[in-house]
């Protein structure tokens, strides 16, 4: 159960993004490897998220990886692989300092498509959740049809929830130019089924944007 205080919730999400080296560490003091590079890239979106997760490393650190103290919320962290001879904790120390790196030299956000899982994630979060709870691999055992799933996620959705799902639809068209890099991305951001027999995918998406918008507009 995660803790109602959530103490290293940004710090959380920065390790996850290390999926994409099996949690291996592959980081220096000069260079951001590639779990890290992803993560700044979505930090420039939000930098208050970056100022959080460097907290959160110092408080860490200075607490103590093995206090009692914080021991259910470290077994929250997914465990990261240091590279032999070095620590959990001197990794965190670099990640630290490129995140305050990050802080003193703000970077524009980047127009490229993300480039991996998480980062996919968590760049179209309004889109994830709509292909992941509603049209997953287990479609047919709940609805009849995509669009009694879309009357579903709309019934349920606040008007800025569509509103920002229609506006990441459309940078997620932009960003995938290609309908089988489209097709790659709508999968990992949880589609499990074909669109509507007849209509292919970038149709479809466009179709649930311009339903979502009109739904948003009243």
């Amino acid at each position: 159960m995660t803790p109602s205080n959530d103490r290293f919730r940004e710090l959380r999400q920065l390790l996850r993004s290390y999926e994409v080296t099996g949690y291996a560490f592959d980081d220096t003091e000069d260079r951001r490897g590639v779990a890290l590079s992803a993560y700044l890239r979505q930090a420039a979106i939000e930098p208050a998220r970056a100022a959080e997760a460097a907290a959160e490393i110092d408080d860490l650190l200075e607490t103590g990886l093995f206090n009692d103290e914080i021991a259910d919320d470290v077994d929250l962290l997914p465990h990261i692989h240091p590279p032999h001879g070095r620590t959990v904790e001197s990794c965190l120390a670099v990640i630290g300092g490129h995140l305050r790196k990050f802080l003193a030299e703000p970077e524009i956000p980047s127009q490229s498509p993300p480039q991996t899982a998480w980062e996919w994630r968590e760049r179209f979060p309004g889109l994830r959740h709509l292909l992941g709870a509603y049209f997953h691999q287990d479609f047919s055992m709940e609805y009849s049809s995509h669009r009694e799933a879309l009357g579903d996620y709309v019934s349920d959705a606040s008007e800025s929830d569509l509103r920002q799902l229609a506006g990441e639809i459309q940078e997620f068209l932009i960003l995938n130019e290609s309908d089988k890099t489209l097709k790659e991305s709508a999968m990992t951001l949880g589609l499990g089924i074909l669109p509507p027999k007849g209509v292919r995918l970038r149709q479809w998406l466009a179709d649930v944007r311009e339903i979502v918008l009109h739904q948003a507009r009243g």
